[in-house]
């Protein structure tokens, strides 16, 4: 029993203690392999392998089962060992615990704690051969090849671009599993959020509004039967008179994009559109009212809505959805100039509505308001417009879900079906009259762009602003603004931008095509 114990401390290490090292060239040869066990209901310390986990431990005559049992406590959800020596074929293999199986959907948290808790288990043992610059990754389905993959691609996922000194780069496909269709969903749903993710993070000199829709058409490319991509120029936009969205662009050197795409996957080519709308503010500086400092960079992720929006639409043509969809991104940057707009000016919006602009950092409703009455033209059987808007949003959920405004009850359902599917939450916030009221009260104009209160309700006081350029019977505003970066809230998500709530979205136009 000494030698065996002797021999487990060999074969084993946590993942706080490692000491595995070999050269590059051997470590490019090998493969790595992440299986999942459960906890046991009922016994106390107890472990049950997951259906690949059992056969894999079948082929190495019981020794994983034998080295759980020995290398330490009872595995718990989200934590991880790592073995090393025990099948010729996978030098490195990750254990993650998946916690209870069958967990379902919780009420209390609303989202799937099952699909979660395969997120993040799989998530932390292909970071973990990551770092052991491990290159290729089977991973168990742990009975949901869908999460599995989303776990897999999002946590892998790191932004380093633009150094010279870049992580391993990591190749996952699925091991021990028949349900190749869940894992290439979930691919497709984890590679959309990168994707909103990539933009986010990139610094504002490298996208720009004309970056911004190059990047997107260059995506769209592979699916050009079915997509129309329309790259307005600011002629376009004066002519369509989108003066709140120009009063925005005015203070910047880079020439605003209006961003129109057409995604036609239904097979009746006259079905209404689901219309989604992202604000695509490429950097916020706060324009004239200018912004602090600290933190300013941050504001190169004020396109949030765009990327999420935009990502959107590449996955649901990657996944070949049957659903009509259009999307609009107002793509300019907020910047102070000799031409930006001042506080106090009044602007025209394309319906007619003129706007007192007090703040000229809530920018993001004015360039909204614009694209919203330019939506309506195209009949939508429901708008959903998503942006980074309000600070206030920050304050009221943080990073725990998406704000969510909307006037119809269906929509909400909608929405919320899919977060709990998804993981990535929303909450419903109120449209009261209350907040209309004091964004209408203002001394110049129809409208102000800020409440008569200032910060009070502020997140629900730009709701009301843009409910006032909607007419449409079924509409809904996400404010992404708490949702927008991650420090470590989401364990499958590293630190930075967070493409949050991109695969929500996707799960809702799914959801849509399913119903006809």
């Amino acid at each position: 029993m000494l030698l065996l114990r002797r021999a487990a401390q060999t074969a084993v290490r946590t993942n706080h203690h490692r000491s595995f090292s070999a050269s590059q060239t051997h470590l490019n040869e090998r493969k790595g392999l992440v299986l999942g066990v459960f906890e046991e209901e009922g016994e106390q310390g107890s472990l049950h392998l997951t259906q690949a986990a059992a056969g894999f431990d079948q082929t190495s005559s019981g020794k994983l089962s034998e080295l759980l049992k020995i290398s330490g406590p009872t595995l718990k959800k989200g934590k991880s060992r790592i073995f090393y020596g025990i099948h010729k074929d996978f030098p490195c293999v990750a254990v993650v615990g998946l916690g209870k199986k069958d967990a379902g959907v919780c009420g209390a948290e609303n989202w799937d704690t099952s699909k979660e808790s395969i997120r993040q288990a799989v998530s932390a043992g292909c970071r973990l051969l990551q770092d052991l610059e491990v290159d290729h990754v089977e991973v168990d389905a742990c009975g949901d090849a869908q999460s599995a993959a989303e776990g897999a691609a999002l946590g892998l996922f790191h932004y380093d671009q633009l150094k010279s000194k870049k992580k391993t780069k990591v190749t996952t496909q699925l091991h021990g599993s028949a349900d190749s269709v869940g894992w290439e969903k979930g691919v497709r749903y984890a590679e959309g959020q990168n994707l909103a993710r990539l933009l986010m993070e990139a610094p504002a000199n490298h996208i720009t509004p004309t970056a911004f829709a190059n990047t997107i058409e260059e995506k769209l490319a592979p699916y050009a039967e079915r997509v129309t991509i329309n790259k307005r120029s600011q002629s376009w936009i004066e002519e369509q008179q989108m003066g709140a969205f120009l009063s925005v662009s005015k203070g910047s050197e880079e020439p605003p994009v209006f961003l129109e795409l057409h995604y036609n996957g239904s097979p009746d080519s006259k079905q209404a559109p689901l219309l989604l709308v992202g604000k695509g503010v490429t950097f916020d500086s706060g324009g004239i009212s200018l912004k602090p400092s600290p933190s300013m960079d941050a504001m190169r992720a004020d396109m949030g809505g765009a990327a999420t929006v935009c990502a959107s639409i590449v996955t649901a043509a990657g996944l070949k959805l049957p659903v009509n969809i259009i999307g609009l991104a107002p793509l300019c940057e907020n910047m102070p100039s000799g031409k930006a707009t001042k506080p106090g000016d009044v602007v025209t919006a394309k319906n007619g509505k003129t706007i007192q602009v007090d703040n000229t950092d809530a920018e993001g409703r004015l360039i909204l308001a614009d694209a919203l009455c330019y939506g309506h033209t195209f009949n939508p059987r429901a708008i959903i417009n998503v942006a980074t808007l309000t600070g206030a949003m920050d304050v009221a959920l943080g990073s725990a879900a998406t704000g969510v405004f909307t006037n119809s009850d269906w929509l909400w359902e909608q929405l919320h079906k899919a977060s709990v599917v998804t993981g990535d939450r929303v909450w419903r916030m109120p449209l009261f009259q209350h907040y209309t009221r004091q964004v209408t009260d203002s001394q110049l104009a129809d409208l102000n762009n800020i409440g008569k209160y200032s910060r009070s309700g502020g997140a629900c006081t730009a709701a009301a602003f843009l409910r006032e350029f909607v007419t449409a019977p079924h509409w809904a505003h996400l404010d992404i603004a708490g949702v927008m970066s991650n420090k470590d809230e989401i364990p499958y998500l590293r630190k930075g931008m967070s493409g949050r709530p991109t695969r929500t979205l996707v799960e809702f136009a799914a959801g849509l095509a399913q119903s006809g």
